[in-house]
Order: C-alpha cells, then structure tokens, then sequence
C-alpha cells in the first residue's frame, strides 16, 4: 500500500517558482516513491534519472550547459534520485537554474553531509528542503483512521514505521528492518573516505540504542567504546546527517543548577532501534517500554512539525538535584514542556520550579490514552 505523505502537497506549492527542491530522508523511507509521484502530473514533460547509475552520473558531472540541455532534452521537470553520488553536483545545479530558469529540478539524497555540503555555497538562497521520514502518526491516521491507528500502536513501538515495514507480518516486519539495517541503514556513511572503522560504527548504534531516553556525553561513549571521543563525535554526527539518529540539547537559561552541556540521542525509528539490539519482545515483556514511548513521541512530534513546515526549538531539561522535563518546545517566546509516560495510571507531578522560573511556559503529561492530541493538532 502506498501512502500519501503530508509532504507532497507541501512541496507542489513551491514547485516552477525559481528554487531547486531538495529532499533529504534516509534510505527507504519512500523518497524515490515520492519523486515519481510528483511526477505524474507532468507524464510528458518529465524525466526520473537515478544518480547511482553510472551513466547518469556521467551525463550530469559536467559544467558544460550545452551537453546538460542535449541529455535533458525537453523536459520542464527533472527528478535526480539520490543526487550526492554527481560529481560536484552543486555546480550542475547551479548551471542549470542559472541557464535554464524553466526547468524545475527536484534532487534526493539520503546523506545531508555529502549533498548539503555540495549544494549549501553554490546554491545559497536558491532552495527548498524538506525531510522524509519513516510514515507518520498523521500519515497513516488519514489512511486508515484514529481506531486502526490506536490498535496499531503497539506493532509500531516494536517495528517502527518504515513504509516497507508497516503493516506486514511480524515475521516480514523483522525481515525487512534487518535488511535495512545491514544493508541500507550505513551505506553511505561507509563510503564516506574519513571513515575508517566500520565496527565502531556498530557499537556506538547499539550503545546509543541502550541508552534511549538518558543523558548521553561525547567522553561516557568514548570511555564506554574505549574509544577517542573526538572519534565518537564525528561518527555520532555522520549518524545524524544520514538521518539514522538525531540530538535533543538541554534547556538552560536562568537556573544556576540546570544542566546546560548535556544531550539525548533518539533513533528517527524505533523498529532499527530494537533491531539494533535485536528486541522485538512484546510490550508487556520489556524493560523499555518507557524509552521506546519517550523517543517514538519525540519524533512523532518532529515529523508532525516539519511536515507542516513547523520549526520550534527543541530541548529536554534537568537540574543536577534530579528534576527533569522529557521534552520542550519553545517557540514564539513560550515554552511548552511535556513529559512521556507509557501508563496513563502514572502520577506525575508537575514541575513547579521549571513554571515558577519560566512564566510564559506550561506542561503537559502525554500517555497511550490522549497522544493523540500532541502528534496530531
């Protein structure tokens, strides 16, 4: 089943008004799928050219605008699918908008530290980006409805959301995540040349993976790894530009005892992070079933955000006496703080410090029974 993605109509709007779109997303989660449905509407003035063939690498790695318009041909649309393997293809890109301003292109990648770094000086001003995610909460609600959605919650707190992954067999559903693991999820960061130990890489996944929902440091993972923690830096970032996990910094303004220099680190899909550790127990069996609930909410809520082109800053919040916040938004001078809690049954106080301290704030408990007011409105 495809899914339509909230994105789509997003990026339609913005499509012949002079930008290059761009769309990042790791690998398997439906960015060729989109690309070609956007191109339905044009059948005839369109062309899809996937950018790992050799070929099409070689017809767009040149500056030469005469031979670029010879190998386009006609066409008004163009779709270059994972567009980081062209060589210098910001300059392409450049050429092409400035040469031939009719064109619209829209290019893909699955790695923003390849892509973004070729395009970001060449093109600055003259893009749109967007993120795919693994299907959304919204994504599939609208598919089906809130009842299949709630009944399907737990399938998606132990497989995740990958479109590929959803909706199948739990024996599929394992299948699939373990090939995407082994043989999607790091493709491009091992190609990536400053990357020299590919075990490393392994760990510090199934070390991130264990430690969902606690505060992580660059030296606890290198001490953790034996390992330099420059070296756990870089790779932590490269994890993060292919969109395999992201960080949620800590909230400190005002209060001297807040914990400022800290991190969290969260999986863009839990069903990797449990095949990371190769769990996919039922619910009522695990141990984690609070950590998988705070990072399925986190990013439910970032992919709820951009999909609608929602920026908030992102933070959690704790003070060295053990008071803490899982999560807080704050945008336009307020802060909302929520906190992530599995059992609806669970007393939770609120954090009079953090309200008395931030006036323009408030708080929210979010649990199996009412999320859906928090990932859907």
């Amino acid at each position: 089943m495809i899914y339509p993605r909230i994105i789509q109509s997003k990026i339609e709007e913005s499509l012949f008004r002079g930008k290059i779109i761009i769309i990042y997303g790791a690998r398997r989660t439906g960015k060729t799928t989109l690309s070609k449905l956007l191109l339905e509407k044009y059948p005839q003035e369109s062309i899809y050219l996937d950018c790992e063939l050799l070929q099409n690498q070689q017809a767009l790695s040149t500056t030469n605008s005469e031979r670029l318009k010879d190998f386009l041909g006609n066409k008004k649309f163009v779709i270059l699918d994972e567009a980081q393997e062209i060589t210098n293809v910001g300059k392409t890109l450049k050429i092409l908008i400035d040469t031939f301003p009719q064109i619209q292109i829209l290019a893909t990648g699955s790695s923003s530290f390849d892509l973004a770094q070729k395009v970001s000086e060449p093109l600055t001003g003259r893009t749109r980006e967007y993120i795919l995610y693994p299907l959304s909460l919204e994504e599939v609600t609208k598919q089906h409805n809130m009842i299949f959605t709630h009944a399907k919650l737990a399938s998606i707190l132990r497989f995740g959301s990958y479109p590929s992954v959803f909706n199948t067999s739990e024996a599929e559903a394992k299948e699939e995540l373990r090939d995407i693991a082994s043989k999607y999820l790091y493709k491009d960061i091992l190609k990536f040349k400053k990357l020299k130990r590919p075990e490393l890489l392994i760990n510090l996944l199934q070390a991130l993976a264990l430690q969902v929902g606690n505060e992580v440091s660059y030296y606890e993972l290198a001490t953790l790894l034996k390992e330099n923690h420059h070296t756990v830096r870089n790779y932590l970032e490269l994890l993060e530009q292919c969109f395999v996990v992201f960080r949620l910094r800590s909230f400190s303004r005002n209060l001297r005892k807040e914990i400022g220099a800290s991190m969290k680190v969260y999986f863009y899909d839990v069903g990797i992070r449990n095949t990371l550790i190769n769990n996919f127990n039922p619910l009522h069996i695990r141990n984690d079933v609070g950590a998988l609930w705070e990072n399925f909410c986190v990013t439910e809520r970032m992919k709820r955000n951009h999909n609608h082109r929602l920026f908030p800053n992102m933070y959690f919040w704790r003070t060295y006496d053990q008071k803490e916040i899982d999560y807080i938004e704050e945008e336009g001078g307020k802060l909302n703080a929520y906190e992530f809690k599995w059992s609806e049954d669970v007393k939770v106080k609120q954090p009079q410090e953090f309200l008395e301290t931030y006036k323009n704030s408030a708080f929210t408990l979010v649990h199996k029974e009412n999320y859906f007011n928090f990932l859907l409105k």
